[in-house]
């Protein structure tokens, strides 16, 4: 529990007990009422100490807390009036509703692990003198850096010497690897896998990419709506008007009706100020939300706050990365056409010769054949970086990898055209085949776009880093209704940008992705949703929403517990604020007093409590 938190519980439990203290001397002594009236102003004073702060911090932001003033202003008239016990009790149960939102809100965002920044730790330079590690800040353009197996890119730049492997998912949201060789530029924030490299920087580490991806994230951010609950809303008009109503009470009987005592009037018009008092409504609200929250929590989905809620309930836009989060991520072989040979003996030849790669374009092929190995049959290997991987095999020399390496061992191939990734394989001087990879789709995704599609009426949109190919077939297997390919993270910004500018006011786009390149519409959605378990860090940090299991479904369930929610939240209100208007007649009328003023706004707050429960128990 946050520190903050801790005080404020502490402060009120202590306020808590000196009010029953309080209620008990009161009860078995016989106190002026002077005394009392110290006695009680004393225990107030340290009950409501959160919402005079409250007031004070939003005066000097100039943004009026409206329900603490509220509740202040009533309750120190009932002080004046003499209803000390009544007073302090509404300010209590306030005050609890109070710290049961922000514990329910700080529980929440403790379940997301903190953000694990991508930014490398260090550099490794090269000296006259030899190697030494650095700050990437105090890298300059020009510096030659020596960057190993295992180790993160500290800045964009471009090799000089070696060849490797680079692991880039964090930043384009794509499992494949790419091949690097002398002459390729790299970038920040990727990983080497495989063999040392030396390159030059090129770019300042504040102007890398890894940077510009962060003030991407941080500039959604900023630009992100506060979502402001009815509450909210209902008070700026409700404060004044329940202040006014109480003062022309106490002031307009007396000066037009003859024979008017000022006592009565005044006593009248504060009963109707505390019976204003929406403390049964400003708790059934937050209570509700934490209700849908837990419900969430026991489904794997972990929700930063109940706004988030409120608002996934409107979506009317799911906006859907692709590799990753509407597919694997992995790679599976789902072609394989031989020439000459078998198609046993075709991934045979591939699979021994891609042990010695760490590519997961191997391992996939590894997978395909299932065989055992024979180590001693391969030798000579040579990977070439952009074109594949070469070895000789039982005593010929085989060729694996893209149709450039086909032609560069001067074979005429005719290029397939299809979705996935082509491995294109050659034995001595003759083609012998091809071996189509893809990234599978999710298990789930067809069911999870047809409820969206279906129950919830959503348009259903991907964006996507990936081919025009690649990404077309998805959309056209799931049914998607846009498909945007080939996009870098700024660009799937400046798509989202668009989509939220043709948005009614009381529609709201949802984001689901994660990777890195997802962090910043993530972010800048109104609702930003992350695969949890194999999501990138950042992508989890800049959700609203997320995921802990990688289970396409749980949008839907989601949904179904945003709908939920707001649903006993929309009961919850209506009920308050029809007890709060047949209350408030009776109170102006004389027929209540303070006494059953407070009891009806706890039993309001009883009620909305039981209710909420139920949303706890939602199942979805």
């Amino acid at each position: 529990m946050a520190k903050e938190i801790m005080i404020q519980a502490g402060i009120l439990a202590a306020g808590a007990i000196l009010y029953v203290a309080a209620v008990i001397l009161s009860g078995q002594m016989m106190l002026k009422n002077e005394v009392r009236f110290f006695l009680f102003l004393a225990v107030y004073l340290v009950v409501a100490f959160r919402s005079f702060y409250s007031i004070s911090s939003s005066l000097v932001q100039k943004k009026l807390e409206k329900e603490h003033l509220l509740m202040v202003i009533a309750t120190v008239g009932a002080l004046a009036v003499g209803h000390y016990m009544e007073a302090v009790a509404a300010m209590l149960l306030f005050q609890v509703g109070c710290i049961l939102e922000a514990v329910s809100v700080d529980r929440t965002k403790r379940t997301i692990e903190k953000f694990i920044d991508i930014r490398p730790a260090f550099a490794t330079r090269k000296e006259e003198s030899g190697e030494v590690q650095v700050e990437p800040s105090q890298l300059e353009v020009g510096d030659v850096i020596i960057i190993k197996p295992g180790e993160r890119v500290p800045v964009d730049a471009v090799i000089q010497s070696g060849n490797t492997s680079l692991d880039t998912k964090a930043l384009t949201g794509e499992a494949m690897p790419d091949s690097v060789g002398p002459g390729s530029r790299i970038y920040s924030g990727s990983i080497n896998m495989t063999g040392v490299v030396e390159a030059e920087v090129k770019k300042l580490y504040k102007d890398s990419t890894v940077s510009r991806i962060m003030e991407l994230v941080e500039g959604a951010q900023k630009q992100k709506a506060d979502s402001e609950g009815f509450v909210r809303k209902f008070t700026r008009i409700y404060t004044p008007v329940a202040v006014l109503a109480a003062l022309l009470i106490m002031v307009c009987p007396p000066l037009l009706i003859t024979g008017s005592g000022w006592e009565t009037w005044i006593y009248r018009g504060m009963i109707v100020l505390i019976a204003a008092c929406p403390t049964g409504l400003i708790l059934s609200v937050p209570i509700a939300f934490l209700g849908g929250i837990a419900s969430a929590a026991r489904q794997g989905i972990v929700v930063k706050g109940g706004n988030y809620l409120e608002m996934l309930a409107k979506v009317d836009t799911f906006v859907f990365d692709k590799t990753g989060t509407l597919t694997e991520g992995t790679f599976t072989v789902t072609r394989v056409r031989p020439e000459g040979i078998t198609k046993e003996e075709l991934l045979e030849i591939t699979a021994h010769v891609e042990s010695y790669s760490n590519h997961p374009i191997a391992q996939s092929l590894m997978n395909a054949y299932g065989g055992a190995y024979d180590a001693s049959k391969v030798t000579n290997v040579e990977e070439m970086p952009g074109y594949g991987i070469s070895a000789d095999y039982a005593g010929s020399r085989v060729h694996i990898g893209n149709l450039r390496m086909m032609e560069e061992q001067g074979l005429r191939v005719e290029q397939v055209k299809t979705v996935g990734t082509v491995i294109y394989v050659a034995r001595e001087d003759r083609y012998a085949g091809y071996i189509v990879i893809e990234d599978q789709i999710r298990e789930n995704a067809r069911w999870t776009m047809k409820m969206l599609r279906e129950r919830y009426n959503a348009v259903l949109v991907m964006l996507t880093g990936d081919s025009r190919a690649a990404g077309n077939a998805v959309a056209k297997e799931l049914q998607l209704d846009y498909a945007y390919t080939e996009l870098m993270p700024e660009d799937k910004l400046e798509q989202m940008e668009e989509f939220m500018q043709y948005q009614y006011e009381a529609e709201r786009v949802a984001c689901v992705g994660d990777g890195i390149n997802d962090a910043p519409v993530l972010a800048r959605a109104d609702v930003g949703i992350a695969m949890g378990a194999l999501g990138s860090d950042a992508a989890i940090e800049a959700a609203d929403i997320v995921l802990l299991e990688d289970e396409l479904p749980k949008v839907v369930d989601a949904v179904r517990i945003a709908k939920e929610t707001v649903r006993v939240v929309s009961q919850n209100i209506n009920f308050a604020l029809i007890m709060k208007f047949v209350v408030l007649l009776l109170a102006a009328a004389g027929y209540i007093t303070m006494w059953e003023s407070v009891f009806t706004d706890v039993g309001v707050m009883i009620i909305s409590i039981i209710n909420a429960a139920g949303v706890v128990k939602y199942s979805a």
